[in-house]
C-alpha cells in the first residue's frame, strides 16, 4: 500500500464539506454550513443548488438511483430506491433530481412499527433530509440520511429523537459555558466513538444451523472442549482470511468517510472488534449503522458470515458495543478533559457532576436504552457489565470528589513512569488511573465509556437518552447559577452538594461480584435484570416530564416506543421458541433415536456372536440416552404447549412477562437435555455443526 493510498480514498464516496465547497457557490455553501453548525433552516434556492450539485456528483460516482436512508423502529435501516431518470419525449430520458426529492420523501408508514401512534390505515409517512449527516454513494445509489416522521409529525424513527436531544444538550451546555465567561463558543456537541464487536464464522457451517439463520444465535450446543479458557485469541495474530476481510472492510469504510482505526481479535474464538475515531453522535450513529452493514456484506464476499447478535454462543463471551461519549465545543475544547489540575478545573468538575447526577437519577432510562431480548443474555453474565448501573471514575477523580465532599485538600499524585525493570526500554508515562472493565459507565480520560450497549443495537437510543438526561441536569444547574449573587460560592456549594447526594452511584470495585449486588441494593440502586423489568419504567412521570421539557419525545412517542420494544421482545422469544421446537422435533429427536438404534444393533450383534462379549458400554450409553430422551421429550412437550398460548395473551406487558417467565425457562430446560445428549451422541449422527465446528471454522 502506498503512503498516500488512504488519504486518496478517504471520503471519496461522500458528499462532504470538501465536495460542497468545490461545487456550491460561496453563498449557498455558507448557508449549508450554517444549517449544519447552527441548525438554521435552508432556503428553497439553497436546496435547489444542493440537489443539482449532489446529483451531478453522485452520477460521476456511478450512481443511477437515490434513496432516503432512514432508521425506523425496526432497529435496522430502511431504504427505497428511485432512479434519476426522467422521460423526455417518447424515447429519451434525462437524469433529474429536484430540491423536493432531496428535502422530502414519502414512505408507507403503516408498514413500519408505530407502537399505536397511528392506525394501520393511516399510511403516510415522511422522510426529511438531515443536512448534518453527509450524503454518500454506495452500490450505485445516492444515500441521503433522513429523519422519518408520521403525517402528524411524530417521530417514527431513532434518528429524530437523537437530533432533538443534540439541540437540547447544546442549549443547556451553552448556558453553563457562558456562566464561566466564555462567549466564543457557539455550539456544544456530544461526540461518540462506538467500538463494534462481532463474530466471524464460515458460511458453510452457518447454512447448516437453522437457529443461526432465523435467530442470529445458537439455541442448542454443548460446551466445546476448548473455548476461551486460555485467552489465547485475545489480541492474537489475525488469520490471513480474516485479515483480508478486515482490509476490505477498512477500505469500504474509509471511502464512506468512516474513521475506522483499530481492529483486533477479541476474547472469544472467532470474535473480533473494530473501533473508530470519535465524531458527533449523530454522524457516529449513522456510521455505526453503515459499519454493521459493511461487516455483513464484506463477510459474505469472503465466504464468511458476520454475527452481530449479543450472545451467539452460550459458553463464550458475547459481543457488546462500547459507546464512548464526550462533549466538544465548536472551538475544539473537550469539556470532559480534566486538564493537568482537575481539582482547580471548576468547569470540568461541574460537567462531571452533572453526568454523575444524571446517571444516578435516571438509572432506569440508561438500562432501558440497552434493553433487548438478546442483550439480556449478555448483561450480568460476568463477561459484560451487570444490569446494575454504576460509575467508575478512577483513583484520582475519586480522591478529588472525596476532598470536595469533606472540605479537605486533595494532594495530587505525580504521574510517574512505569517501572518495568528493563534498562533498554524508554520511559513509559503511567496514566493517572487504571481501567475497570466490569464497570457499566466508566470515565476513561476525557470521555465516559458506556459498556452496556449491545453489539446489534442502534446507538441512537442510548445516546439520545444520555444527551437528554445530562441536558436536564445542566439546565437545573444553570437555573441555580444564573441567579447566584456570588457565582463562585454558589458553584462550589453546588458541586459539593451534588457529590454528597449522588455518590452512591460511584463504585470502583468488581461489578461482577455478588457482594456488589448486595451493596448496590443497600445503596438503593436499581437492579433491572431483564428488558421486561426495565421497559415499563419508560412511562414514569419523571421520565416523561424530562423528555417533554426538552422536546425530545412526547408522552405519546414514549408510549409508542415502550409498546414497540415490548412487542419486539415477545416476537423474538416467540421466533426462538418456534425455531427450538422445529429443531428439536425434526433434527435432534431423530438424531438421538438413530444413535440409540445404532447402539442397540451393535449390542445385538455382539450377543449373536457370543454371550460372553461385554455389552456394558452399549448398555450404559443406551440407558443414559434413553433417560435423557424421556426428559427431553417431556420438556419439549411443555415448550410446545406453552408456545401455543403466547398469541392468546393480548396485553403487551403480560405477553412479554409470559415469554420471560415461562417460554425462556422452557427453552432452557429443553436445551439442557439436548446439550447433554449431544455429548453422548456419535459425531456422525449429530444433525448440525457443533460449537467446535463453528468457532474454529476459519482455519487459516
Amino acid at each position: 500500500m502506498k503512503n498516500m493510498f488512504v488519504p486518496e480514498i478517504f471520503g471519496t464516496m461522500v458528499f462532504n464539506d470538501k465536495v460542497m465547497k468545490e461545487r456550491l457557490s460561496k453563498q449557498i455553501y455558507s448557508e449549508v454550513r450554517s444549517a449544519i453548525n447552527n441548525g438554521t433552516p435552508l432556503s428553497i434556492d439553497c436546496a435547489k443548488e444542493v440537489a443539482i450539485a449532489m446529483k451531478d456528483w453522485a452520477i460521476e460516482k456511478g450512481a443511477t438511483h437515490y434513496t432516503h436512508w432512514f432508521q425506523p423502529m425496526t432497529g435496522i435501516t430502511a431504504e427505497k430506491h428511485d432512479s434519476f431518470i426522467k422521460p423526455v419525449g417518447d424515447s429519451d430520458v434525462i437524469m433529474n433530481f429536484s430540491e423536493k426529492s432531496l428535502v422530502k420523501g414519502e414512505s408507507d408508514a403503516s408498514s413500519f412499527p408505530s407502537g399505536g401512534l397511528r392506525a394501520t390505515f393511516e399510511a403516510r409517512g415522511y422522510t426529511a433530509w438531515d443536512p448534518t449527516s453527509y450524503a454518500f454513494v454506495k452500490d450505485g445509489s445516492l444515500y441521503i440520511p433522513t429523519a422519518f416522521c408520521s403525517y402528524g409529525g411524530e417521530a417514527l424513527d431513532k434518528k429524530t429523537p437523537l437530533l432533538r436531544s443534540m439541540d437540547a444538550f447544546n442549549k443547556q451546555a451553552l448556558r453553563i459555558i457562558k456562566l464561566f465567561g466564555n462567549e466564543k463558543v457557539k455550539r456544544v456537541t456530544p461526540t461518540v466513538g462506538a467500538e463494534q464487536e462481532y463474530f466471524l464464522i464460515d458460511k458453510s457451517v452457518y447454512e447448516k444451523r437453522v437457529d443461526l439463520i432465523h435467530c442470529g444465535r445458537t439455541l442448542f450446543g454443548a460446551r466445546p472442549s476448548k473455548g476461551q479458557e486460555l485467552e489465547d485469541h485475545y489480541y492474537g495474530a489475525i488469520k490471513s482470511r480474516i485479515s483480508a476481510f478486515m482490509k476490505e472492510v477498512d477500505e469500504e469504510l474509509w471511502k464512506l468517510g468512516v474513521l475506522a482505526k483499530t481492529k483486533h481479535n477479541e476474547v472469544a474464538p472467532s470474535q473480533h472488534e473494530l473501533a473508530p475515531i470519535y465524531v458527533s453522535c449523530n454522524i457516529a450513529s449513522d456510521q455505526n449503522q453503515l459499519t454493521m452493514e459493511i461487516l455483513k456484506s464484506v463477510a459474505n464476499r469472503h465466504g464468511l458470515v458476520c454475527l452481530l447478535h449479543e450472545k451467539p454462543f452460550a459458553t463464550v463471551n458475547g459481543s457488546g458495543k462500547h459507546d464512548n461519549w464526550s462533549i466538544v465545543t465548536d472551538t475544539g475544547e473537550n469539556l470532559l478533559e480534566p486538564g493537568e489540575t482537575p481539582m482547580d478545573n471548576a468547569q470540568f468538575l461541574l460537567f462531571l457532576v452533572a453526568v454523575i447526577k444524571a446517571v444516578d437519577e435516571y438509572q432506569d432510562l440508561l438500562r432501558i436504552s440497552v434493553a433487548s431480548a438478546s442483550n439480556d443474555l449478555r448483561l450480568g453474565e460476568k463477561e459484560a457489565p451487570p444490569a446494575i448501573i454504576s460509575i467508575y471514575l478512577g483513583e484520582e477523580l475519586d480522591g478529588i470528589l472525596s476532598a470536595i465532599e469533606t472540605g479537605g485538600v486533595y494532594k495530587a499524585k505525580k504521574h510517574s513512569n512505569l517501572k518495568i525493570g528493563i534498562s533498554t526500554l524508554p520511559p513509559i508515562p503511567k496514566d493517572s488511573t487504571d481501567r475497570n472493565r466490569t464497570s457499566p459507565f466508566a470515565f476513561t480520560g476525557n470521555k465516559f465509556e458506556f459498556r452496556m450497549v449491545g453489539s446489534s443495537e442502534n446507538i441512537a437510543c442510548p445516546n439520545y437518552i444520555l444527551n437528554t438526561i445530562v441536558a436536564e441536569e445542566l439546565s437545573k444547574f444553570a437555573d441555580i447559577l444564573e441567579k447566584a449573587k456570588d457565582f463562585k460560592a454558589e458553584l462550589n456549594k453546588l458541586i459539593k452538594n451534588t457529590v454528597i447526594k449522588h455518590k452512591r452511584i460511584l463504585f470502583s470495585g468488581n461489578s461482577y461480584s455478588l457482594e456488589w449486588e448486595e451493596e448496590a441494593k443497600a445503596r438503593g440502586l436499581l437492579n433491572l435484570r431483564t428488558t421486561v423489568d426495565a421497559l415499563p419504567r419508560f412511562m414514569e412521570d419523571k421520565n416523561v416530564a424530562t423528555f417533554e421539557k426538552h422536546k425530545v419525545l412526547s408522552k405519546n412517542e414514549i408510549a409508542s416506543r415502550t409498546e414497540i420494544l415490548l412487542e419486539n421482545y415477545s416476537n423474538i422469544i416467540h421466533i426462538e421458541a418456534l425455531t427450538a421446537v422445529d429443531m428439536a422435533r425434526k433434527e435432534i429427536t431423530p438424531a438421538i433415536i438413530s444413535y440409540e438404534n445404532f447402539l442397540i444393533e451393535e449390542l445385538n450383534a455382539k450377543k449373536k456372536l457370543s454371550k460372553k462379549l461385554g455389552s456394558k458400554l452399549e448398555t450404559g450409553l443406551i440407558e443414559k440416552l434413553s433417560t435423557l430422551a424421556d426428559k427431553f421429550s417431556l420438556a419439549l412437550d411443555k415448550l410446545e404447549k406453552d408456545v401455543e398460548s403466547i398469541n392468546e395473551i393480548k396485553e403487551t406487558v403480560k405477553r412479554a412477562e409470559y415469554c420471560r417467565d415461562v417460554i425462556i425457562k422452557d427453552m432452557k430446560e429443553v436445551r439442557k437435555f439436548a446439550d447433554e445428549a449431544e455429548l453422548l451422541t456419535g459425531k456422525s449422527f449429530l444433525p448440525y455443526p457443533t460449537y467446535e465446528d463453528i468457532l474454529y471454522s476459519v482455519k487459516y
